[in-house]
């Protein structure tokens, strides 16, 4: 699972009928600095690495949300679905504490 804040949202014309009732939203997933103030402070846009991620949970604009990529994004559904990227989680509150190097 990666951590994102969703930065907009994009339709489709025609999707496929496996698809209906979610949505597909544009996210920025954050470094490990950004997680400590992700639920209370907007963050930095890095338009270079945004992603496309389909949500049936109802994630909006702003939102910290989990992600999941790949095959993973896919086991959730009893049929295969033509996706990349499946929104799991919204976030209230992280709290975060990087470990501790050892030097």
């Amino acid at each position: 699972m990666r951590i994102g804040q969703v930065i907009g949202k994009t339709v489709m014309s025609v999707q496929d009928p496996a698809l209906v009732g979610g949505r597909w939203l544009i996210v920025n997933p954050l470094d490990a600095a950004q997680l400590s103030q992700a639920c209370t402070k907007k963050q930095t846009v890095t338009a270079q690495s945004s992603l496309v991620v389909f949500d049936n949970i109802g994630a909006g604009e702003g939102d910290i949300i989990g992600f999941s990529e790949g095959a993973e994004a896919t086991a959730p559904f009893a049929s295969p679905i033509p996706i990349d990227a499946l929104c799991i989680a919204i976030f209230d509150q992280i709290d975060y504490t990087p470990y501790p190097s050892s030097h």
